[in-house]
């Protein structure tokens, strides 16, 4: 098992928000005929998502595009928004937090946002005619993506010309058509065939997360490897108890029917581990929110937010469940010497590095979280490498279904989300038909 979970602190028996045995049984008992209809779905194809980990047919395409991108450009920028880009960044900051490249692949710049300020300054950082760009979505009609594609190309044209930015520039988008497809079409732009039975925030383990791994020289097998054995744990599972996604799908819920916890906070002991945590939020928010059901997903990084949440979440509402999550630290060469300064005070910190101060600072929390009556599920992760990300993502994928079994949601639409897009669009074009209707006056 690439990771352990333990919920004992969720329970009554050690917190007073905590679940009594019978409640955590009565959602265990329910999820016994989720279970079965996951298993259902896993040999009937009817949840795509679960045939990806043991995929192998894909490989050699995405290879063979990955080895194209990290010979010929010295950055890598991937266009998206979303579960277009969360997982792959996800996987590429397990590694690579920022302040340095490694030297085993080109520099990757995972674009999650439009802001124009900071999307003029990374494209300004560039030399386009050693850069390559992948824009991924799923519908091919994502604004953001779509926004940020006709943002690039002009300059590439300008810049390298026709021939060589059909090189530079690959889209991922499934077999429909839509805008993207439609652009990709006009600048002979090479498609990667995007599954179109996986959505969005599902997909970290398709093309969308593998191609950006593999072009950042990372183990992407090992990821499904990771994915592959959660996945097989728990449909081989006898009982839900005996499967981690299950168990923890059963607290989030029971906590959440009994207690009214309405909120979930993950406090990510890592640097590296900080855009998993957002990526969840995304997973976990737009899967179950829906019908007035749902908790809220909290992002929060450790030892820092301890600074500046802990107080909130000691003293004030009492609505929270905490996932505390990490791995083994990074050692640091050498300890600090104190002992030239003198002063008794900093005797604590003698011989000490930033990995144990790390890793008593998450026990340190834990403790204090749970001797206050807060709910606490401690996730240890065996390292922080490909496999264990793999496995946790599929753990929080099935954490996620199951749990929308039984909030009687469907953990792949987002209905609100879409609303909200039709009228962005709406909106635009109420701008553009202003704006038209201004420029005779100015004329005349």
């Amino acid at each position: 098992m690439p990771y352990h979970q333990d919920i004992s602190a969720c329970l009554r028996d050690r917190v007073e928000l905590g679940l009594s045995e019978s409640e955590l049984s009565f959602f265990l008992d329910a999820l016994d005929p989720a279970l079965g209809r996951l298993r259902k779905a896993y040999h009937d194809g009817g949840i795509g998502l679960l045939r990806v980990p043991e995929r192998e047919d894909d490989w050699p395409a995405l290879k063979e595009v990955a080895g194209r991108y990290r010979a010929s450009f010295s950055d890598v920028v991937i266009l998206g928004t979303g579960g277009s880009s969360l997982g792959g960044r996800a996987l590429h900051n397990m590694s690579n937090i920022g302040f340095s490249e490694r030297s085993r692949g080109p520099r990757m710049h995972i674009v999650t946002n439009i802001d124009p300020y900071s999307f003029d300054k990374l494209l300004r950082s560039l030399d386009l005619s050693r850069t390559g760009f992948i824009a991924i979505s799923k519908s091919g009609g994502t604004s953001e993506t779509l926004l940020q594609t006709l943002t690039v190309l002009p300059m590439l044209l300008r810049t390298i010309g026709p021939e060589m930015t059909s090189k530079a520039f690959s889209v991922v988008t499934q077999n429909a058509d839509s805008p993207l497809r439609r652009i990709a079409g006009k600048y002979n732009l090479p498609v990667l065939e995007h599954d179109s039975d996986v959505g969005g925030r599902y997909s970290v383990l398709t093309t969308v997360g593998m191609l950006p791994s593999l072009i950042a020289g990372l183990d992407a097998e090992a990821v499904r490897e990771g994915a592959r054995e959660i996945l097989f744990r728990t449909l081989d599972s006898g009982r839900p108890a005996d499967s981690a996604p299950a168990v923890g799908a059963a607290v989030s819920v029971g906590l959440e029917r009994y207690h009214s916890i309405s909120c979930s906070v993950m406090l990510a002991y890592s640097d590296r581990l900080g855009s998993l945590a957002r990526w969840y939020r995304q997973l976990w928010a737009e899967s179950l929110g829906k019908e007035g059901k749902g908790t809220t997903p909290i992002y929060a990084a450790g030892p820092v937010d301890q600074h500046s949440q802990l107080q909130l979440w000691l003293d004030g509402p009492r609505d929270k469940m905490f996932t505390v999550l990490g791995g083994p630290v990074a050692p640091l060469a050498k300890p600090v010497d104190c002992s030239e300064i003198r002063d008794p005070r900093l005797d604590f910190l003698d011989q000490v590095t930033l990995g144990d101060l790390m890793e008593v600072s998450r026990q340190a929390t834990t403790e204090t979280l749970i001797g206050n009556g807060c709910p606490v599920r401690t996730i240890d992760m065996d390292a922080i490498d490909e496999r264990c990300m793999g496995a946790l993502m599929m753990h929080y994928m099935l954490e996620t279904i199951l749990a929308a079994d039984l909030l009687c949601v469907n953990p792949f639409d987002q209905p609100a989300v879409e609303h909200g897009k039709t009228l962005a669009r709406r909106m635009l074009l109420e701008r553009k038909s202003a704006a038209a209707s201004i420029i005779p006056e100015r004329a005349a």
